[in-house]
């Protein structure tokens, strides 16, 4: 997908770290959609960058991904751990057994 970057802000962190926060808009249909990219500095000063996220240019959908940072930041005490597929490990020979 080829797209054009509207604007775009930077968030340095950590020794060579960055975050990228940014609008963009699809060149074959014209959708805009905003984008967040983490990175690093390679010691010429070029931003390369590892991954990213996009979601819909909708107030909505930006003002929940806020209220949701506020949550996670200001919460105190630890959530239980959740189980994801990533996190899913195959049962063992033993566990096979039971």
């Amino acid at each position: 997908m080829e797209y054009k970057t509207l604007v775009s802000e930077y968030v340095d962190y950590g020794r060579n770290k960055f975050l990228e926060i940014s609008k963009k808009k699809v060149k074959s249909d014209d959708t805009v959609f905003l984008n967040i990219s983490k990175g690093f500095y390679t010691p010429d000063g070029e931003r390369r960058y590892q991954r990213g996220i996009g979601f819909p240019n909708e107030k909505e959908v930006v003002n929940n991904l806020i209220d949701k940072l506020r949550i996670v930041i200001d919460t105190e005490t630890p959530v239980e751990e959740e189980s994801t597929p990533e996190a899913a490990e195959e049962p063992s020979s033993l566990e096979e057994d039971i």
